[in-house]
């Protein structure tokens, strides 16, 4: 009977723990970015895929820092979080995402370079332009992320230099 008890709290902690540590898909943008950004959203959960949409809810006019900021800062909580940002150039949020601790943002505009971020550099955020790429490539791109594996090997020297 006490072997049995002691199996079901084992069992408990690894679901409990596995739980918590759930990849999350966070995504975010500023107004210009907005459209794209719930475009994204929508094919994502098509995918059954649980996202987490840090906002704006609408296209009014905002600033980039505060949302990148938000964004980073909820990825940065585990290795196993990936981020989608999305402005008008993805440049500035790229910029910011890149100030918070062990984020490697990269800003991506084709599929070879995208595949190359989390092949080479464990990028854990995706910057998008939205009046720089087209919606069906950006689509690509975020799928791509999401499901590239980093390489690792003399790759992970590197990744580790980067503080």
């Amino acid at each position: 009977m006490v072997g049995k008890r002691i199996e079901f709290i084992l069992l408990l902690v690894y679901l409990i723990t596995n739980l918590i540590n759930l990849n999350k898909i966070y995504i975010s943008s500023d107004h210009a970015g907005f459209k794209l950004k719930e475009k994204i959203k929508y094919s994502l959960k098509k995918k059954k895929l649980k996202i987490f949409d840090l906002g704006p809810s609408n296209d009014n006019s905002v600033d980039y820092p505060d949302f990148a900021k938000k964004l980073a800062k909820s990825v940065a909580k585990s290795k196993k979080n990936r981020g989608i940002l999305v402005c008008g150039s993805g440049v500035g949020m790229s910029i910011v995402a890149n100030k918070v601790k062990n984020i490697r943002a990269a800003l991506c505009y084709s599929i070879e370079n995208t595949k190359l971020s989390r092949l080479h550099n464990d990028a854990n955020i995706i910057a998008l332009g939205s009046r720089l790429i087209s919606a069906k490539l950006a689509l690509n791109c975020v799928n791509i992320f999401l499901k590239t594996r980093f390489e690792s090997g003399r790759h992970l020297r590197r990744v580790k230099k980067i503080k």
